[in-house]
């Protein structure tokens, strides 16, 4: 296995993508926004679309653009919608996967765009990993940073704003990062299964940890683990890497929810 290039290439990917999915998902799972990553991956569609309507010839910039402006249009009307908010994520996530799926198949042209809906890790290039490794190290300066501000605001956010905390800008910086993460990794992921990765390994974490480091801790470790043994088995089995990946983070959340059960009691 260690002879191909692309295998290679695809176990680099995953040590990159899976601790990513792991530090973002701590905080999506404790803020309640399974719909909002969910939403924002179904939003490439669009993204997609978009850039096929104005003729241009980098889509994944255009899918990047539109990810990026989808969030923060989903922050904005959250914050000021007396509706709630997983109704207005629905709405705009659906709305935004019709459009995208409409112009797509339009002539029936949407084959052509289908490896999406599954991801292809092993056709990931050097060029799109050095990409991965520069949002990584973005990331983790975001999270050294601005953790303290973004944890605030999710247990309270009075108390945050008595505090001088910027309310508005750490939502919407957070909300750019997991937009950038998704979006940089559906292509190697796939739209089905990338919320799965976000929310798993930090849900699996949740179960059994008693304080804050422990929860990112073993995030991290879940989701690397998940993703490298995934790889593996699915390079074994011919099986697609993003599903394989999700199994066995799907395997990790229900052992620690078992565990978590017998001790508690």
């Amino acid at each position: 296995m260690w002879e191909y290039g692309f295998m290679r290439n695809a176990i680099l990917a995953v040590c990159i993508i899976t601790p990513l999915f792991g530090m973002l998902g701590t905080m999506i799972v404790s803020r309640n926004m399974a719909f909002f990553s969910d939403a924002l991956g179904h939003s490439a569609l669009t993204g997609i679309a978009v850039g096929v309507v104005f003729g241009l010839s980098d889509l994944n910039r255009s899918m990047l653009v539109f990810a990026v402006l989808f969030a923060l249009l989903l922050n904005y009307i959250g914050s000021r919608s007396g509706t709630s908010t997983d109704t207005v994520i629905s709405v705009f996530s659906s709305c935004s996967v019709a459009i995208g799926l409409a112009i797509l198949s339009k002539g029936g042209n949407f084959a052509k765009y289908s490896a999406l809906l599954v991801g292809d890790i092993l056709s990931i290039t050097p060029k799109e990993i050095f990409s991965l490794f520069v949002l990584f190290v973005l990331t983790v300066l975001f999270y050294t940073f601005c953790f303290n501000w973004l944890n605030a605001v999710s247990i309270h956010r009075t108390l945050a704003a008595s505090r001088q905390i910027p309310i508005r800008l750490t939502e919407n910086l957070f909300a750019v990062f997991v937009a950038l993460v998704v979006t940089l990794s559906i292509k190697w992921v796939g739209i089905l299964i990338i919320n799965a990765l976000l929310i798993l390994p930090a849900a699996a974490s949740r179960n059994i940890s008693e304080h804050m480091r422990e929860y990112h801790f073993f995030s991290v470790l879940f989701s690397l683990f998940s993703g490298v043994t995934g790889l593996f088995v699915s390079y074994y089995t011919n099986v697609a890497t993003g599903p394989t990946i999700v199994i066995f983070a799907s395997i990790l959340y229900f052992a620690t929810y078992v565990y978590s059960r017998k001790h508690s009691g």
